[in-house]
């Protein structure tokens, strides 16, 4: 079994390579550096181990050749290992180290390239490293060598790098650009040449400072940033930086495995999506045997109506296919149900304008004449405007429990996540009471609150929290369109 080197990107996990993503899903160890974007460890299976590498300025740092005898290690056990680098494995990351342990060892191992943050960073800021007629070049170095050493062996001739022309780029060079930038203007580079420093390039929280080669020292930069000298820098082509929810950090607290929809939506529209979530979906407390029963007399019912996706699945799974649902027709209480249904092969025959109970009763018949029956599988705790409203209109309903939420548990890195964000949303109302469990209270809520519906809004004002976006359109689109909506009215921040 090879070990793999798999370049992660620069940040945004979209960058991602589909090689990449095939191998992290069937990985049984990740071994991750600082720069990785966690989501891209959620592609791994639960059960796979993830061992953090990472390389941290001025704080702690393993050493390199404990990171190639760890893989050397893992490689011979036969584990399918995936060291995820930043960037590219082969541009500044010391793959090729890692690459030349494993084959001493009689490893066999397996490159697969990463997009370097030499070219996405500049291209996220609006910058693009060549310009026809103009800039026809570039030129990639690093700036972790000390330029006072070039012309010694393994430092960078930062004298050539001048006469070339064209465009640089430096990586690793935020602590030295001072006196790079000296070197640079020594070897006849002008002092106004246009110089950009690009911070968590193609990240929700990536900063853009643009100066000269002159002033770029005088500027507040930090690590890491890709620096871009040259013609090219005075290009505004932006386009990242103006995505409607751009630097906003906001907490996704649906169930883990269905957090990746809105996070995916929040992270189109510019936000960085921060996943924690606050409630587990669980066996019901008969461990299914009442839903078992429902499911294997289907068709005995007029029909079978589902207030969730969690719900719509687990009844799925107990069928051996749709065709048991025989003559019952099916109602969901909006689009996301209805997908899930329409992944088991079955189309909804009644889903509201409005996404909530009191809708969904209303879209409902009336029974017939001589009675009728009504399956409704839900959640262990939910309101009873459903099946109480369908009773007084006659109906004979059996509820029956499909799953349970319970809280999540939230770990150190989850609480530190939570800290300083900017908004956080609600999916449903047990999202919201499940939420101020695992944080105390809601006098420990300092993000703005964003609901994606009425009742959600009710649930969270009833305990205590202001609530400052309620979605019109009761769905994970309507719920990002309502914040998009809020931040450009000023209503966030």
């Amino acid at each position: 079994m090879p070990v793999y080197l798999v370049g992660a990107g620069p940040g945004d996990p979209g960058l991602l390579t589909v090689r990449g993503a095939e191998l992290l899903e069937s990985a049984d160890v990740v071994v991750y550096d600082r720069l990785s974007v966690a989501s891209l460890l959620d592609l791994a299976p639960e059960g796979a181990e993830r061992i953090r590498v990472g390389k941290t300025p001025g704080g702690p740092t393993v050493p390199q050749d404990q990171i190639n005898a760890l893989l050397v290690e893992r490689g011979r056990n036969g584990e399918r290992v995936v060291r995820l680098k930043g960037g590219d494995p082969f541009v500044f990351a010391r793959g090729a180290e890692e690459c030349r342990a494993l084959a001493e060892a009689g490893i066999d191992y397996e490159v697969v390239p990463g997009i370097t943050a030499a070219i996405a960073a500049p291209a996220y800021a609006g910058v693009p490293v060549t310009l026809r007629h103009s800039s026809t070049s570039f030129t990639v170095v690093t700036g972790h060598e000390d330029p006072e050493r070039a012309g010694t062996e393994g430092s960078v001739d930062w004298d050539a790098v001048a006469r070339v022309g064209g465009t640089i780029v430096v990586l690793m060079g935020v602590g030295r650009i001072g006196a790079i930038a000296e070197r640079l203007l020594a070897a006849g580079r002008t002092p106004e040449t246009p110089a950009v420093a690009v911070r968590w390039g193609t990240r929700p929280r990536q900063q853009t400072v643009r100066a000269t080669l002159g002033t770029i020292a005088e500027q507040d930069l930090a690590a890491p940033s890709t620096i871009v000298i040259g013609d090219v820098a005075a290009e505004k082509l932006d386009w990242f930086e103006r995505r409607p929810l751009f630097g906003l950090s906001v907490v996704v607290t649906r169930p883990e495995r269905q957090a990746a929809a809105l996070a995916g939506r929040l992270r189109a529209a510019g936000a960085e999506p921060v996943v924690v979530p606050a409630i587990s979906i669980e066996a019901p407390a008969d461990g299914g045997a009442a839903l078992a029963v429902a499911a294997d007399r289907l068709g005995s019912y007029d029909w079978v109506v589902l207030t969730s996706a969690n719900g719509a699945r687990r009844l799925l799974a107990r069928l051996r296919d749709a065709r048991e649902f025989g003559g019952a027709q099916v109602a969901a209480i909006g689009p996301g149900t209805a997908a899930a249904l329409r992944d088991g092969n079955v189309e909804a025959d009644v889903v509201p304008d409005e996404y909530v109970a009191e809708h969904l009763l209303a879209a409902l018949p009336d029974p017939p004449s001589g009675g009728g029956r009504i399956l409704l599988a839900r959640a262990a705790v939910a309101r009873d405007v459903l099946p109480d409203g369908l009773r007084e209109r006659g109906w004979d309903v059996d509820v029956v429990e499909a799953y349970r939420t319970e809280t999540a548990e939230v770990d150190e890195a989850g609480s530190a996540a939570l800290a300083g964000t900017d908004v956080i949303t609600f999916t449903s109302s047990s999202t919201v009471t499940r939420h101020l469990e695992q944080v105390g209270g809601p006098g420990a809520v300092g993000a703005a609150v964003a609901c994606i519906g009425p009742v959600t809004a009710a649930t969270a004002r009833e305990a205590g929290l202001d609530v400052a976006v309620e979605a019109p359109v009761h769905t994970v689109d309507g719920l990002v369109e309502a914040i998009v909506a809020a931040r450009a009215t000023g209503a966030l921040t």
